[in-house]
């Protein structure tokens, strides 16, 4: 699949993939900031922003579409990034294919089955998702009318942001999602599923850097996945970013760029 990309600054490629219900825009203000360092690639994942919709929506076909587009942009090696779903994403290129990559950043995302059981990010995400199904916003006259239908169903004003970086006028005028949420829900149990059906499943990945970004006040990242992930990246680094949630690359970006910029001196 032809991924739709963003592209700032000048030096080593590095990748960034955006999360569930994310898209390239999220990350354009750190891709700028890092753009003295990196030649910095911002695609949208299938089913996200600007990129083509499928009814396959999982991790396999996912590493597939980077490494299309890692091709036909002929990136020789590079620094790969990924939070959340992109993450994840990103993981399992990293197992498939890791003579291709000189560093990796994996953002508050465990390759492993996300828990569902209290976790109050995942009810998050699956609350947003069925908004989305249930908004109607055909008949809005504008985004502020948008937001305020969101509020009714969405508290965090940072939440509807982001949503809200969903939406599109059509060539008739009227506002659509630019989402495909339906094949999201549809595929919801593969998007929280496991990288890889067991841990002996690839071999392990060494060789470049490799490092784990947990948000303080996020569950996305267990402590009690390490020991699996130190089975497949055994030599992988794990680093609270303070003052974040699941969302950390909004809610601390200076930190975040920070490690990003960190792969370069390692």
């Amino acid at each position: 699949m032809k991924l739709y990309y963003r592209r700032y600054g000048e030096g080593a490629p590095l990748i960034i993939l955006h999360g569930l219900y994310g898209s390239s825009d999220n990350w354009v203000t750190i891709a700028r900031n890092l753009g003295r360092h990196f030649t910095v690639y911002l695609p949208d994942q299938r089913n996200h922003g600007h990129s083509p919709h499928s009814d396959v929506h999982d991790y396999e076909v996912m590493s597939d579409d980077l490494l299309e587009f890692v091709h036909d942009n002929k990136l020789g090696k590079f620094f790969l990034a990924g939070h959340s779903m992109g993450g994840k994403t990103a993981a399992l290129f990293a197992l498939k294919w890791p003579e291709l990559l000189d560093g990796l950043i994996i953002a508050d995302i465990s390759p492993f089955k996300t828990k569902t059981d209290n976790n109050k990010s995942f009810n998050q995400h699956l609350a947003i998702l069925k908004v989305l199904e249930d908004t109607d916003i055909s008949q809005a006259v504008s985004r502020s009318e948008i937001e305020k239908l969101l509020a009714n169903r969405i508290d965090s004003e940072r939440i509807r942001a982001l949503i809200l970086k969903n939406i599109q006028r059509n060539t008739d005028g009227y506002f659509s999602w630019k989402i495909n949420n339906a094949a999201l829900l549809k595929n919801i149990d593969k998007i929280l599923d496991s990288i890889t059906g067991q841990e002996s499943a690839y071999e392990p990945v060494t060789g470049f850097p490799v490092i784990f970004l947990k948000g303080e006040n996020s569950d996305y990242l267990p402590p009690d996945d390490k020991s699996k992930i130190l089975k497949l990246f055994p030599a992988a680094e794990f680093r609270i970013i303070t003052n974040a949630g699941h969302w950390l690359h909004t809610d601390n970006p200076e930190a975040v760029t920070a490690a990003l910029i960190s792969l370069i001196n390692q």
